[in-house]
C-alpha cells in the first residue's frame, strides 16, 4: 500500500537514479527530479484470514504428482513486479535487474502515479527498461488530480504516436484509500465507478484493444468482514464490478498480510510460515465474487503484493530477509495453482533507506532475487501435484522442450526426508537439482538419478527445482 509507507529520500538521490539509465527514446531532455509519495496517517489494518487444513493427499505422507492431469497454461505474467522513476535500480545494479527473469513490469508503482502526471520522457525510459528485460509493460494513468483527457493522450503517445503497444492499463492506485489523502478528491465507491468509466471510455476510443485492469483496491481478503469499504458501508471491489464489470478485462487487488496491528510490529518466521496457505482462500474468494456481480468468469490479477506495507528492514521476517524468499516462493506458487493472470510483487529496487522491498537494493540483490531465478527454469503447463504436509509445498509443470519442473518449499526450521511418487512419466534416468537456501544462491547442485517412490532431501527452509529431462 505505497501511500502507507514513509519514503525518506532525498530529491538529489533520485535525480541522480533517473540519470543512470541510459536510454535511445529520452530525446537528449535531462528530466527535472522526481518528487516522492508522502505518508498515510492512519493505516487500514490487515486482517488475519483463517487458518488453513491441508488437503488430503492421493498417497498419505508423499509428495505425488500426475502428470496426466494436465492443469492448463501458466500466464507469462505471474513473475511481474513493480517498477517506478522513483525506484529505479541504481548502475550497478543494472546488469542484475536485467537478468532478474521478470515477465512484467506495472508502472509507475503504487501512489506515485496518483500524485504526478507521466511525463513522454517517463515513458520513452520505461518502455525502453521494459524491452532491455523482455518484460510486458503495464502502465497506470493518473485518477485524482487527472482526467479523462490526460489518459487517453497517454495511450495515444504510446500507442499511436509511437509503437510502444502498451496493452495493459490501469486507472488510478487503490482508490480504496483515496478518502485517507487530504490530497485527493474526496472519492466513494459511486463517485469512483462514474469516473473510472469515464476515463475507461476515453481510452478506450483511442484504442478499442487495450486491456483495462481494475479497480486496484488495497488489502483484499475476499471476506466481506474485513475487505475495504467506503464511508457508506459499500465493498469497493463488489461495487466496482456491479458498475463495470462489463467494461474490465481483469480484476485487480492488492495485499499485504502484515503488520496485524497499529503499532506495527514486526512478522516473525513463523507468522510468514503460516500465511502464504491465505491465498487458497483469497482467489477462489474473489472469483466467487466475480461471478455473483457480473455472471461471467474473469481472469485475476494480484498487482501489488509483499509481506509487508511497512518499510522496516533487519528483521528475521521483513521485507529484506531470507525467509521472506522462502515465503515469496510459496506464494507464487499457490497463485500459479490458482491460475492468477498477473502478479506483481512489490517492487523491482529500493534502497535500505526506501525500505526492503525491492529485489535489489542499491549495491546487491535481496533474497527474494533467487526466487524468480529458480522459477525461470519452470515449465509453461501446470500438472497436478499435492502435498499433505503443511511445511512441504508441491508444485509441477511441463517446459515446451517436454522436461518435468517440479519446484519444492520446505517452510519448516528441519530437514525433511519423504517419497516423491510421480504418476503419468517415466522419470528414470538423471535430473537436474536446483537450490536456494541458506547456503545456496538458487544454485545448480549436484544431480541426481531418482525414479517415483524415492526418498528425497528437503533442507530446512528451502527451495529444490527438479528438472526430469
Amino acid at each position: 500500500m505505497p501511500n502507507i509507507r514513509l519514503w525518506g529520500w532525498r530529491l538529489v538521490g533520485v535525480f541522480l537514479a533517473l540519470s543512470l539509465v541510459v536510454c535511445d527514446l529520452g530525446g537528449g531532455k535531462t528530466p527535472p527530479p522526481t518528487e516522492m509519495p508522502t505518508p498515510t496517517e492512519n493505516p487500514t489494518l490487515t486482517p488475519l484470514l483463517p487458518t488453513w487444513t491441508p488437503v488430503p493427499s492421493p498417497i498419505p505422507h508423499t509428495l505425488y504428482i500426475d502428470v496426466e492431469q494436465n492443469l492448463g497454461p501458466i500466464s507469462p505474467y505471474i513473475y511481474g513486479v513493480n517498477y517506478g522513476p522513483w525506484a529505479m535500480p541504481s548502475l550497478e545494479m543494472l546488469p542484475l535487474a536485467e537478468k532478474s527473469a521478470v515477465t512484467y513490469l506495472r508502472f509507475p508503482a503504487g501512489e506515485w502515479g496518483d500524485q504526478y502526471d507521466l511525463k513522454d520522457y517517463h515513458i520513452d525510459r520505461f518502455i525502453a527498461f521494459a524491452r532491455k528485460l523482455g518484460a510486458e509493460p503495464k502502465i497506470n494513468v493518473r485518477m485524482p488530480g487527472g482526467t479523462p483527457e490526460q489518459a487517453a493522450e497517454l495511450v495515444r503517445y504510446c500507442n499511436v504516436e509511437n509503437d510502444y503497444n502498451v496493452r495493459y492499463w490501469a486507472i488510478g492506485n487503490e482508490p480504496s484509500l483515496y478518502s485517507t489523502n487530504p490530497a485527493y478528491e474526496d472519492f466513494d465507491t459511486e463517485r469512483y465507478n462514474r469516473v473510472w468509466r469515464e476515463f475507461a471510455e476515453a481510452m478506450k476510443a483511442v484504442d478499442p484493444n487495450i486491456i483495462l485492469i481494475g479497480p486496484e483496491t488495497h488489502q483484499y481478503t475476499g471476506d466481506p468482514d474485513f475487505d475495504p469499504k467506503d464511508e457508506h458501508g459499500r465493498d469497493w471491489v463488489r461495487e466496482f464490478l456491479l458498475a463495470n464489470g462489463d467494461m474490465v478485462d481483469i480484476v485487480s487487488i492488492h495485499r499485504y498480510p502484515f503488520p496485524l496491528n497499529k503499532t506495527g510490529d514486526t512478522q516473525t518466521i513463523d507468522d510468514l510460515r503460516q500465511n502464504s496457505r491465505e491465498w487458497d482462500t483469497i482467489i477462489p474468494n474473489l472469483r466467487t465474487a466475480i461471478r455473483e456481480t457480473t455472471g461471467r468468469d474473469l481472469p485475476v490479477a494480484v498487482s501489488e503484493i509483499n509481506s509487508d506495507w511497512t518499510h522496516t528492514i533487519g528483521g528475521e521476517a521483513t521485507n529484506d530477509s531470507f525467509y521472506n524468499a522462502i515465503w515469496w516462493a510459496d506464494v507464487l506458487g499457490r497463485m500459479i495453482r490458482q491460475k492468477v493472470e498477473i502478479v506483481a510483487y512489490f517492487t523491482l529496487s529500493t534502497y535500505d533507506s526506501q525500505g526492503g522491498y525491492g529485489l535489489v537494493a542499491k549495491y546487491e540483490t535481496r533474497p527474494t532475487y533467487y526466487v524468480y531465478q529458480m522459477y525461470q527454469h519452470f515449465g509453461e503447463n501446470l500438472v497436478y501435484s499435492s502435498s499433505d504436509d503443511p511445511d512441504l509445498s508441491i508444485y509441477a509443470a511441463q517446459r515446451e522442450d517436454s522436461a518435468l519442473t517440479v519446484m519444492i518449499i520446505n517452510l519448516g526450521p528441519e530437514e525433511k526426508q519423504t517419497p516423491l511418487r510421480i504418476d503419468g512419466r517415466d522419470t528414470s534416468g538423471s535430473a537436474e537439482v536446483w537450490l536456494f537456501d541458506a547456503e545456496h544462491q538458487a544454485e545448480q547442485v549436484e544431480s541426481q538419478t531418482l525414479v517415483s517412490g524415492d526418498i528425497i532431501t528437503l533442507p530446512s527452509q528451502s527451495i529444490t527445482l527438479y528438472v526430469f529431462p
